[in-house]
């Protein structure tokens, strides 16, 4: 696969910069800090000791409590959490408020379209990231490509539209002009490129987009196809008017266990609450 030298930032200073960085005691303990390190920030490493048993334990993406707290602590310009296979990434601003993957893709998105780097016309992701993403590129004349949950399906549309920005809000984040799968620190080095450039302070990039209103439940089953009950499809209808265009419902049983997902979102926030909670009910009486 050809790199596409045009997507790496100019030899990248973070002279003057101080950075929290947790590797969720995973894969990138050594890599990651040393690689900020050398290029010029100040670096307060957590997560960097494991053992073979301590990986993601109270500590990465995955738990960015003890990320959020060094920042704030050591008055730091931003905090990355990895985790433990360094495939994805949360970051916080200097106030400790952490960052997904949804804006994480809108800044580097904005980033790269103003800098005529941006492939495809847009970013794929998938079904859970948040409309406020979508309505985001859409006011920059860029699309939102969504797949199924997996960073896979998203690795796959990308090849097939040409886009070289895709990822997942939990902080999966693909840039197929450096690497085929995720990668934490390529997408943090992105990030922190971004920020250096921009003279502002993380929390100033931090909010590219308001996320509109989204509700998650999981529904446990034991046996059976609730998603195929009449009842249940008839108050997932009614939902859908209910919600008629200002919003999004996305029903998926689990690829892993047996639950059913039930997201909603949209720009009433009661209205969200109400059609998941609708749904819900009616998923656990056809489970019953």
């Amino acid at each position: 696969m050809e790199i596409a030298k045009a997507s790496f930032p100019r030899r990248l200073s973070l002279s003057g910069m101080r950075v929290v960085i947790d590797c969720a005691n995973g894969a990138a303990y050594k890599v990651a800090p040393e690689a900020l390190y050398e290029l010029g920030a100040e670096v307060i490493r957590i997560g960097v000791a494991p053992n073979g048993f301590n990986i993601n334990e109270e500590c990465g993406s995955t738990a960015p409590a003890a990320m959020q707290k060094a920042v704030k602590e050591y008055r730091a310009d931003i905090g990355i959490a990895l985790d433990g296979d360094a495939d994805r990434l949360v970051i916080c601003d200097e106030k400790g408020q952490v960052v997904d993957g949804d804006q994480i893709m809108a800044v580097i998105a904005d980033h790269w379209a103003r800098t005529d780097r941006l492939s495809g016309g847009g970013v794929v992701a998938t079904v859970m990231s948040n409309l406020g993403l979508e309505r985001y590129l859409a006011d920059r004349r860029l699309t939102l490509e969504r797949t199924q949950v997996g960073d896979r399906y998203v690795m796959a549309r990308m090849r097939e539209g040409g886009f070289n920005l895709g990822g997942e809000q939990s902080g999966h984040i693909i840039l197929s002009d450096l690497s085929t799968t995720g990668d934490g620190l390529l997408a943090a080095l992105q990030v922190l490129a971004v920020l250096k450039e921009s003279d502002k302070p993380m929390s100033a990039l931090a909010r590219q987009f308001v996320p509109v209103p989204q509700k998650l439940e999981n529904v446990r089953f034991s046996g059976g196809r609730p998603l195929e009950d009449e009842q249940v499809k008839t108050v997932i209808a009614d939902a859908e008017a209910k919600l008629n265009g200002t919003g999004r419902l996305v029903i998926r049983k689990s690829g892993t266990e047996p639950l059913i997902r039930v997201m909603a979102e949209g720009d009433d926030e009661k209205l969200v609450s109400q059609v998941v909670k609708e749904i819900v009910g009616a998923v656990k009486k056809a489970a019953a």
